[in-house]
């Protein structure tokens, strides 16, 4: 496993490389857990070249309390990422990224950061845009994997790639899950097992409102569902949406088999969980 702390020598190595190895790409923010693994286990099977990229990215954080308690694992996430074969680890720098005084660059989402995420965290996707971006033009993968743990930034990555004439497919990866239902996620290692457990509320409500979409209104299961949090105040729900998978925006009606989402934000013992569902 080659590691790569600048640019220039990561692209020089890639050109380096056999034009016709299948490129993909991973990009983390480090302290990785079993989804991340299941993204490169998932790359594997269709490509040559596996890059993975570890950098916590200042821009897309509206706290800066957040961004510094952001759990940073970087011997451990190299073994993992050793144990499985990936080839290619890029760890920059902020500086390597980002000039000095760089303006955060604004891109149009077509609507798709009105709602959820985007509503509380002005300027987030904005962020996540202008890194993935930057990594996409470093890396140039023709194939790049994300989590639909965050399915609204799978989505705006989906859109951007395609408005800025990028020649990657994003492709999108199932939620890994611990055993108990909870979303696996680098914040659950600030969570004590009492959390833990008591965050679990959290997929089975999406369960529910999946498994009763044909018993009651979106308007009455969004009622049933926020009352179940209410029964538990140590959860703090932030939002609870029923959304077109299109758009991401809220709906009155459900769409075709498969084109919604429930998605929860819920903050416990000051670390904030998202999690959704597809039905």
């Amino acid at each position: 496993m080659k590691i790569f702390k600048l640019k220039e020598e990561l692209i020089s190595y890639l050109e380096s490389q056999n034009s016709n190895k299948t490129r993909s790409f991973v990009p983390t923010m480090g302290a990785l857990h079993g989804g991340h693994l299941s993204l490169i286990e998932t790359a594997k099977q269709n490509n040559d070249l596996i890059i993975c990229s570890i950098f916590v990215n200042p821009t897309q954080f509206n706290n800066s309390t957040d961004l510094e308690k952001y759990p940073r694992t970087i011997k451990q996430d190299l073994h993992a990422l050793s144990k499985i074969d990936c080839d290619i680890v890029y760890l920059p720098e902020v500086s390597d990224l980002y000039n000095k005084n760089e303006k955060l660059k604004f891109y149009d989402f077509n609507g798709l950061d009105k709602f959820m995420e985007g509503e509380g965290r002005q300027g987030h996707f904005d962020g996540v845009a202008t890194v993935v971006e930057k990594l996409l033009r470093i890396v140039k993968p023709k194939k790049a994997y994300f989590g639909q743990k965050d399915l609204q930034q799978l989505q705006i990555i989906k859109h951007i790639t395609i408005q800025l004439g990028l020649d990657v497919d994003i492709i999108g990866v199932p939620t890994k899950r611990e055993e108990s239902g909870l979303a696996m996620s680098s914040r659950n290692k600030r969570l004590s097992e009492s959390d833990q457990e008591k965050a679990t509320l959290i997929y089975k409500t999406l369960q529910f409102i999946s498994k009763n979409k044909l018993n009651y209104t979106i308007k009455e299961l969004k009622q049933i569902c926020i009352g179940k949090f209410e029964y538990h105040p140590e959860l703090d729900l932030e939002y609870l949406e029923i959304v077109s998978i299109e758009n991401l925006h809220p709906i009155e009606n459900y769409k075709e088999e498969g084109n919604n989402a429930a998605c929860i934000a819920a903050t416990i013992s000051s670390v904030r969980l998202i999690d959704n569902i597809i039905f």
